[in-house]
């Protein structure tokens, strides 16, 4: 059956090819994108019915390799966050922090290249000079924080937000990079990464006794292909040292807590995760990713002292974090601006409270997608990449269903400034979702009350 498995391989290649060049062209881009993924889902679904073939594992491996590639035959097309990667590795490297500089600030004018500041050389002053001061106000910090057509990096007049681990992942990609590559290292990198942790979701998946192919789902996804090989974000990363951590668990508590902590040190949301590693007789891995998360930062505290918090409370405010007025757009269907704040941060306490009484009823790896999943309800971020690591914690998982949500969250990045039609899409992925969910619930129930023929007899 390999056959099948490689022929189903050529059309999830092709179908991320499709999506790279619609999105590279602006043409229909949300319907091609979950158009193709549909039909790579659906392919998966219809292989996975047949028998397993000798080299299973291989082939899902390869043909996610292959599905790489498009996305690397073109600068990052859904954010310029890559730009800003580059431009924080190459700060590090010359010996500065990221965390006391901001992009235009002309004492780094010596990096400037032709690639991240195609208007603006070496020699030319940016008028920007000194460390960085993040306003409260608003109005001055959306000024502060707008585009500037002389360089691709993103808010060039703010430090950054990235955590340490993140840093020394930039780091270590611009020490393999060349300069004139642009962002072309770190495409690579995310693409690598994408391609591992495939091989890692297949071979646990083949010892938990369940069919690897399902692996397939992450690595041949055109949506992993977009975010990873093409925009190179950060979130593939977290997503593998996630998933690492959750295989980690049970065996090796210690290593878990390492891994979940670096994985918090590269995005901040995996820090919700804690409460799913936790139990009564279970505290080392919690309090060792918090140790772990912690420690991550103390050079960084050393170099830049309080600068070391970046731009994350600006980022925090503009993107409604907050106040909650401009996430939780589910909650906005229903809520003025000043209740949704409270509202979430009661449905977060809850679901952290269920988690922690989940402990030891189910897999780690379904109380870790069902509250990563329902995180990015709450919060309904319109960046979809934020998705990734839920993407493949329902393959681990076996929940397939919460892959409606990263699907939601490109209709909600097309609709942007919209939040009616925002919260509308986010709907419908939580419809899905609980849909599936009673029915998977009833059906498992109704097993277990089953009689078998056997022993009516008796």
């Amino acid at each position: 059956m390999t056959g099948r498995l490689a022929a189903g391989g050529l059309v999830a290649v092709a179908a991320s090819a499709g999506v790279i060049a619609a999105e590279s062209a602006n043409w229909w881009q949300n319907v091609v994108l979950i158009t193709a993924f549909a039909v790579v889902a659906a392919l998966i679904w219809r292989i996975t019915t047949h028998p397993e073939g000798n080299r299973a594992v291989l082939t899902v491996v390869a043909f996610a390799a292959l599905c790489q590639l498009p996305g690397l035959t073109t600068a990052p097309i859904t954010s310029t966050d890559a730009y800003r990667y580059v431009w924080d590795g190459r700060v590090q490297l010359s010996g500065s922090s990221p965390y006391s500089h901001v992009p235009l600030d002309d004492a780094l004018a010596r990096l400037r290249d032709p690639v991240l500041f195609p208007g603006l050389s070496p020699t030319d002053k940016s008028g920007v000079t000194g460390p960085p001061r993040v306003p409260h106000d608003p109005a001055a910090l959306s000024a502060l924080s707008e585009d500037d057509p002389r360089t691709k990096i993103n808010r060039p007049r703010v430090p950054t937000i990235y955590p340490p681990v993140a840093q020394a992942y930039f780091t270590a990609v611009a020490l393999l990079t060349p300069r004139g590559a642009g962002t072309l290292g770190l495409q690579v990198a995310a693409a690598l990464l994408a391609v591992v942790l495939t091989a890692l979701l297949a071979v646990e998946l083949r010892r938990r006794g369940r069919d690897p192919r399902w692996a397939a789902m992450w690595g041949w996804s055109p949506i992993v292909t977009l975010e990873a090989g093409s925009a190179a974000h950060l979130d593939v990363l977290a997503a593998l040292l996630i998933v690492a951590a959750v295989i980690a668990a049970a065996r090796k508590p210690i290593i878990a807590g390492l891994l979940l902590g670096a994985a918090a040190s590269v995005k901040l949301l995996p820090l919700l995760l804690i409460p799913t590693f936790t139990g009564r007789r279970h505290l080392r891995t919690p309090l060792v990713a918090v140790g772990a998360f912690v420690a991550s930062y103390v050079p960084h505290l050393l170099a830049a002292g309080t600068l070391v918090i970046g731009f994350l409370p600006g980022y925090l405010t503009q993107e409604g974090f907050s106040d909650g007025s401009s996430r939780s757009a589910i909650l906005a269907l229903v809520l003025p601006p000043e209740a949704r704040q409270l509202a979430a941060g009661v449905l977060a306490v809850t679901l952290a409270i269920l988690a922690l009484h989940q402990h030891g009823r189910e897999p780690i790896a379904v109380t870790c997608c069902w509250l990563y999943g329902a995180a990015l309800l709450i919060t309904t971020p319109t960046y979809p990449w934020y998705g990734l690591p839920l993407i493949a914690l329902a393959v681990l998982a076996g929940r397939l269903e919460w892959l409606a949500v990263p699907v939601a969250a490109y209709i909600a990045y097309a609709s942007f400034g919209h939040e009616h039609e925002q919260g509308l899409a986010y709907l419908a992925a939580a419809a899905i979702v609980v849909t599936t969910i009673t029915l998977r619930h009833r059906s498992d129930a109704g097993r277990q009350f089953d009689v078998p023929a056997e022993a009516l007899r008796h």
